[in-house]
């Protein structure tokens, strides 16, 4: 459990007492933080947790904010050193910061910039990134820049959605980023002129039938015979649909050749006997690349 505080300083120290184990401090809206900020390093240290702190476009100091003309990427950055600075001065290093802002292009050079100032861990974040479909695009664009490049160490998706969907986004891309053990996983083609069957209808029935999978098992489904054997060959299990009919590959070996109204429920019944012996393979392996973060190393 992670607290999250504003404004009184007294619910920090509430916070560690009550055995949080990290505690969300913004110093931006804090009273009196100069005074208070050594005081609850010391309450960290005694209790062996850490700290997040940081800024974000709606906490950034006034004095700042007017220095620089808003919350801009060295407005933000400034305000995180200050931070940063105070926190060591006083021998307190067990903390994170995070610097967020709602836009995806100004919180990527934020980020980028911060780390080039020094080696702090960094907690990303899109904030009010909006309803479910638009953040999750702002999220996914700014976290695989920086995360592609080696930038970040925890991260956050901030959605206007229940919060176990913001989970659900966040695990998938770091699954897709390859810093994350990979779980179900569905290739699909678009309808496009050479599909031969509602290659939609088909996934999206895929897709639910699976829903409850956690194996690392790969499914393709292919609306033609065009990229549908090559994609299906390149899964664990896979269909490449045409004229009328289904040809079920399984590590790209046709298994079985059925009619289009079977495809679904005969693609289920493979994906669940392969997922079942993966689960009960401890070393079992993920299938497909992995991309890893690029570092200047």
């Amino acid at each position: 459990m992670i607290a999250d505080i504003h404004f009184q300083s007294k619910y920090v120290f509430e916070a560690i007492d009550a055995g949080c184990a990290a505690v969300r401090v913004n110093p931006g809206n804090i009273r009196k933080f100069d005074e208070v900020g050594p005081q609850i390093c010391k309450a960290a240290t005694d209790a062996g947790i850490s700290l997040r702190i940081g800024v974000n476009a709606g906490s950034l100091d006034k004095e700042l904010y007017a220095k620089y003309g808003g919350p801009t990427p060295e407005a933000l950055v400034a305000s995180a050193l200050k931070e940063a600075h105070m926190f060591e001065d006083v021998g307190f290093h067990d903390f994170k910061i995070s610097v967020k802002h709602h836009d995806p292009v100004t919180m990527v050079e934020t980020y980028r910039l911060l780390a080039s100032k020094g080696d702090w861990p960094l907690h990303l974040g899109v904030t009010e990134a909006g309803p479910a479909w638009q953040g999750t695009i702002k999220s996914c664009v700014a976290f695989g820049a920086l995360l592609a490049e080696g930038i970040g160490d925890t991260i956050r998706v901030s959605l206007s959605a229940p919060p176990v969907e913001e989970v659900k986004v966040g695990c998938k891309i770091l699954e897709y980023l390859g810093l994350r053990p990979r779980k179900f996983d569905i290739i699909s083609c678009p309808s496009c002129g050479r599909a031969q069957v509602d290659v939609i209808h088909l996934a999206n029935e895929v897709t639910e039938g699976l829903k409850g999978i956690t194996a690392p098992i790969r499914v393709a489904v292919m609306g033609c015979i065009v990229n549908g054997p090559g994609e299906a060959r390149e899964a664990d299990l896979g269909v490449a649909s045409g004229n009328g009919k289904g040809r079920i590959f399984i590590k790209g070996e046709v298994v079985e050749t059925v009619p289009e109204d079977q495809i679904v429920e005969t693609l289920l019944k493979y994906a669940r006997d392969i997922a079942s012996k993966m689960e009960g393979d401890e070393d079992g392996m993920a299938t497909g690349p992995i991309v890893m973060p690029i570092t200047e190393q």
